[in-house]
């Protein structure tokens, strides 16, 4: 249900929105009109300023690119309450591993990381994939990217930001 679903606060959608707005609009006219300056320089094979401008410009088309993208799946708000008490995208989930040790931490996009003061674990990383459908009291493991076998158990799932 929640599969290629990014679940966003309306805060980090409106952000990442006036980001995607202003890269289309106001820097991409910038940027074109560097390109286009450092072009009447001349000699375009040692000019500097071109071919930086021309970086930048594949750099900030690749963000748009990927704004774009993240924006048309993002669902702004929390999960369903039908997922409730189940730990996946969008919601904050409490672990205990095998030494004692717990982490709370919230499942969901590195764009909410940017705005938040939680622990952002992505819904497609080895951890998150464990988890995924998990309930409280289930025990779960993964393959770190050390390659060591990891085993937890949930502990605590609650929707982002209640």
């Amino acid at each position: 249900m929640t599969e290629g679903v990014t679940w966003l606060t309306q805060e980090a959608y409106d952000r990442l929105q006036a980001e995607l707005d202003h890269l289309s609009g106001p820097a991409r006219v910038e940027i074109t009109a560097r390109i286009a300056a450092a072009r009447a320089e001349g000699d375009l094979k040692e000019n500097g300023g071109y071919h930086a401008a021309k970086d930048e410009q594949g750099k900030m088309e690749a963000r748009i690119r990927q704004l774009t993208q993240l924006l048309r799946v993002a669902r702004v708000g929390q999960p369903d309450a039908a997922v409730a008490g189940v730990a996946g995208p969008g919601m904050v989930v409490t672990v205990a591993f095998a030494d004692g040790d717990e982490e709370t931490f919230l499942i969901g996009s590195r764009e909410e990381a940017a705005i938040s003061d939680i622990t952002v674990y992505s819904a497609q990383s080895p951890l998150g994939v464990a988890l995924t459908g998990a309930k409280p009291g289930d025990s779960v493991s993964y393959t770190a990217p050390n390659g060591r076998d990891i085993t937890l158990q949930l502990k605590d799932v609650k929707a982002y930001g209640t």
